[in-house]
């Protein structure tokens, strides 16, 4: 009897084995299709808005395609740099990112035209240029290496926070460490104003800050907000030297496994939650400023012109690298 019930026992879980089987089977295809999920990497934090930007693309994702398609969020620099991310898309490692462009002029040259100091003034005019036929050729120029480009998101101008002293003429920048990121514009943009350019990845610049490894660094009032900046920078400058739009990419090998309505989908998904998250990067960046001096930053307006005439030469450098149809197009 004892074996007859071992038997049944064993027989019984056997059995329950091959449901579950048959159920993690169920759930992992719907009408014949496998589900399909979607990692997406940023270095910001939970609260960024590249984060609440990525939860609406989740969101209207996973309606569209009612759960089928699954989309995982990795913030902080959970996977790496903005380079390892890029390069993750590139070998079809890693299915999406959202970067900031300034990387990607690695990949492609043309995207060197972002980081030529204050090019852009007016967002509403980028913004037209950016979803137009020359922010498109931007895109397409990485699709050899891998990268499927689907839009220009938004991350804001650039400003400059530091350690040691106000900054209110360019020569209040001159001998300062400035942290940046890797990219060939931005490094001269600041040799010519006379700092010391310290490239750095952005998930090792607060405790550079803190340690003064670095005595300041250049990011939109968003990030500086949301990273905490304000804890070991007591300085904040309105440069607006570089506007910053960030890339929403796709690994090219995982787009084209999709079929064409799931393509498309994604397509649409991508471009909602683009309008979602410009529209609220907008709203919020008026209420930064009083927010940050309120929490003890010292905010000063520096001349805009002496700063624009000071990194002129940056211009005649790269022009002939980036193209200068492409800088005709943005430029004013």
């Amino acid at each position: 009897m004892k074996k007859f019930f071992s038997l049944l026992l064993i027989l019984v879980l056997v059995v329950s084995l091959v449901g579950c089987g048959q159920q993690a089977a169920e759930d992992t295809e719907k009408d014949g299709e496998k589900a399909v999920t979607i990692r997406i990497a940023h270095t910001l934090a939970p609260d960024s808005h590249y984060n609440k930007g990525l939860q609406k693309f989740k969101e209207i994702m996973e309606e569209k395609t009612e759960g089928r398609i699954k989309v995982e969020l990795f913030h902080s620099a959970q996977l790496g740099s903005e380079r390892d991310a890029i390069e993750g898309i590139s070998m079809g490692t890693l299915e999406a990112t959202l970067v900031s462009t300034a990387p990607l002029a690695n990949f492609s040259k043309k995207f060197m035209v972002f980081d030529l100091p204050f090019i852009i003034q007016d967002r509403e005019k980028a913004f037209e240029v950016m979803d137009g036929e020359v922010g498109k050729a931007m895109m397409d120029s990485l699709n050899d290496k891998g990268i499927i480009g689907l839009g220009f998101w938004e991350n804001g101008f650039r400003m400059l926070t530091n350690s040691k002293r106000a900054i209110n003429k360019p020569e209040d920048i001159s001998g300062l460490k400035i942290r940046l990121m890797e990219n060939p514009v931005h490094v001269e943009t600041f040799k010519v104003l006379g700092a010391q350019p310290v490239p750095m990845p952005f998930g090792e610049l607060f405790t550079a800050l803190q340690q003064k490894t670095v005595d300041g660094q250049e990011n939109p009032l968003v990030i500086i907000d949301t990273s905490k900046f304000y804890e070991v920078q007591p300085y904040l400058a309105l440069t607006g030297h570089f506007y910053s739009p960030a890339a929403f990419l796709v690994s090219k090998s995982f787009y084209e496994g999709l079929s064409p309505e799931d393509q498309k989908v994604l397509n649409e998904a991508e471009q909602e939650a683009r309008q979602w998250e410009r529209e609220y990067c907008i709203s919020l960046e008026k209420e930064l400023s009083e927010n940050l001096k309120e929490k003890g930053m010292e905010i000063t307006t520096p001349d805009k012109k002496a700063l624009q005439e000071a990194t002129k030469p940056v211009y005649d450098k790269f022009k002939g690298e980036i193209g200068e149809d492409v800088i005709n197009a943005l430029l004013q």
